[in-house]
């Protein structure tokens, strides 16, 4: 194991699990935080696991995650239902205490994933340097979050990183997601799958390359700010399902229009991925 201690929480999550894949073979010491350490016990990953649950979080959370040099941050309950008002008056705080007991510890560097809805219902392409404008509570409380971490920075500096994460998809995603939804249609034979018209556009991306991305973002320890993780390409969805379609071998009919589309995304909604490349080119 190398001299750089990466910790990660969130870690059997989602995301998480793919986070632990991407940062084995880099000479890093990982350590694994998680309510459930049963669910990484076929990680596959050499790794040190704390189980903990971040909201009982006090001043000896630091020390226990063995000092880490860097905190990959993806803990965050109550999704999928990004409407619900736990995210604001429950989680939010919670989150909030455990960074602030990490850095008043001495942590120096972090990276937290953010979310595309904090560009709210803005069209087109999204950069960084645009004004954030959440408009669901799961979106407001990221955001609420960011501006308490970056007011904290004038106070004590430290290393963040905001890292905007678009539409990602992959195996072990929510049941709830259009790609779940999906291969759970095709796996139980269904003849049609219902859908909308399609023809909104999204900037999707596999979750090995979002977890990719994270490790490398968070690797630099550097004050990067909001950084886009996204494809920066417009693709439709009807497209991108014909494309899931393909990329397995699934066969099914797609039932185009039978739900409206959703009211609370623009039809038009992708990320600017300069800052990314220029971040991270050519660096693997």
């Amino acid at each position: 194991m190398g001299d750089l201690k990466i910790a990660v929480t969130g870690a059997s999550g989602f995301i998480g699990r793919h986070v632990l894949r991407a940062l084995d073979g880099r000479g890093i010491d990982i350590v694994a935080v998680t309510r459930n350490a049963g669910r990484l016990a076929a990680a596959g990953v050499p790794l040190r696991v704390v189980e903990m649950d971040i909201g009982r979080a006090d001043d000896s959370t630091f020390d226990r995650l063995g000092r880490p040099d860097t905190l990959i941050h993806l803990a965050w309950d109550g999704l999928p239902n990004y409407r619900s008002p736990h995210h604001l008056e429950i989680e939010l705080p919670r989150q909030q205490a455990f960074l602030e007991s990490m850095l008043e510890a001495g942590l120096s560097s972090l990276l937290v994933t953010g979310t595309c809805f904090e560009y709210g219902l803005q069209s087109g392409c999204l950069a960084e340097d645009m004004e954030p404008r959440p408009d669901n509570p799961y979106a407001r409380a990221k955001d609420a979050s960011r501006r308490a971490l970056e007011a904290r920075k004038e106070r004590r500096p430290f290393a963040l990183t905001w890292a905007r994460l678009f539409y990602m998809y992959g195996d072990g995603q929510a049941a709830s997601s259009l790609y779940s939804t999906l291969s759970a249609a095709v796996a139980r034979g269904d003849r049609v799958f219902d859908m909308s018209g399609g023809e909104q556009l999204r900037d999707f991306l596999p979750v090995e390359e979002v977890a990719d991305s994270v490790v490398r973002l968070a690797m630099r320890r550097s004050d990067f700010g909001c950084v886009n993780v996204c494809s920066g390409r417009p693709v439709s969805v009807r497209a991108q399902v014909e494309a899931w379609l393909e990329q397995n071998g699934w066969s099914i009919e797609l039932n185009l229009g039978h739900y409206p589309y959703p009211d609370y995304e623009p039809m038009e909604f992708w990320g600017d991925r300069g800052k990314l490349d220029r971040l991270l080119g050519g660096d693997r």
